[in-house]
């Protein structure tokens, strides 16, 4: 049927028949099982082909639909904007060519002017190739979500807007995933089937812990990362008790930043900046597994609450220009188009002003 001798174990992942995966959108079944198989953790072993993990029907069709949502977005407006706002680290040669009236004189080539008797320039390409590291938190509270997206998936969708935008750019992406220890690395690597990898990891992985600890991470990235690289810090920043960075948080951002180009996005749900009026709650933190029981029910404490959250939301932001770190502030129930957009924006702008 595969049109090759291999023979195909399914565990919980099940289809009714090879003609599903083309409505999936994956193509010829052979094709899908080669694309497919290595990105989520699906071994090779000679003429076999064993599923290693299950994955479920749900899993693939999440997955496509985030890549179908982001795909469509980078396609239309951010891969050109991703393009001119993160630029490669320097020049290369490309070839000589006569010099114009209004060239750099700064770029003649005197070696071939001499020979020519007339004066030609040497011109140069952008060095593109870029990598992306998306460090995403994957600690208890990315769990939360007051509407049909919780933090994580937000998370994930925008790993897989930038992801995409990088592979049309020809860059390679890596992922790192943390709590309060370093839970799972990938190295940066280019293709389709990396980037599906990365969105299912970022979704569905089972971290071992709850809490966060962003220092590890950056202090880890910083051992397996060489050269300069784009860090996506993907998290809702909020430290351990609940406060706004820590010292040794910020200050583990300002080494990142001096050797890469760091950018944070902060993920927040509508009910960690305000309260609804429900009454009595028994909460737990996800995290810390403390429980607190609040009345909602009082304005006047609903009113201190959204006040003293949107005070310690207001002043991270604060916190990570003081340290030099670019932000973007995303909410689960609002759509993360147009804020990427103002990002990528500001940025070209800042970028054109030197």
């Amino acid at each position: 049927m595969l049109r090759r001798e291999r023979i195909v174990k399914v565990a919980e992942f099940q289809l009714d028949g090879f003609d599903e995966l083309a409505a999936l959108g994956f193509g010829h079944a052979a094709q899908f099982f080669e694309d497919f198989c290595p990105a989520h953790g699906i071994k090779l072993t000679g003429q076999s082909i064993f599923c290693k993990r299950m994955i479920p029907r749900e899993i693939l069709k999440k997955i496509r639909q985030i890549e179908i949502r982001t795909n469509r977005l980078v396609t239309e407006s951010l891969a050109g904007q991703y393009h001119s706002v993160f630029k490669g680290q320097g020049m290369n040669f490309d070839e000589v060519r006569e010099y114009q009236p209004g060239d750099d004189v700064r770029a003649i080539d005197w070696n071939v002017t001499a020979r020519m008797n007339h004066p030609f320039i040497k011109k140069f390409v952008e060095e593109r190739e870029l990598t992306v590291m998306l460090v995403v938190d994957v600690s208890g509270s990315g769990l939360f979500g007051s509407r049909e997206q919780s933090k994580r998936e937000l998370a994930a969708e925008i790993a897989s807007v930038l992801a995409f935008s990088a592979i049309r750019n020809n860059d390679k992406v890596g992922l790192l995933l943390f709590t309060d220890e370093v839970e799972q690395f990938i190295p940066p690597r280019k293709g389709r089937g990396h980037v599906l990898r990365v969105i299912r990891e970022v979704l569905y992985f089972e971290p071992k812990r709850r809490g966060t600890d962003l220092v590890q991470a950056l202090e880890f990235m910083g051992e397996v990362l060489p050269h300069k690289a784009i860090v996506v810090v993907i998290s809702d920043f909020i430290s351990p008790d609940g406060s706004v960075l820590t010292p040794p948080t910020q200050t583990a951002l300002r080494v990142a930043n001096r050797r890469h180009d760091v950018v944070a996005v902060q993920v927040t749900d509508r009910y960690e900046l305000e309260l609804p009026a429900l009454g009595r709650l028994i909460l737990e933190d996800a995290e810390t597994g403390e429980i607190v029981e609040i009345n909602s029910a009082h304005a006047a404490s609903r009113n201190a609450f959204a006040l003293r959250q949107e005070k310690q939301y207001a002043e991270v932001a604060r916190q990570l220009r003081s340290s030099g770190i670019d932000s973007i502030q995303l909410h689960t129930d609002e759509p993360y188009a147009a804020a990427l957009g103002r990002f990528f924006e500001a940025r070209e702008k800042r970028r054109l002003r030197g």
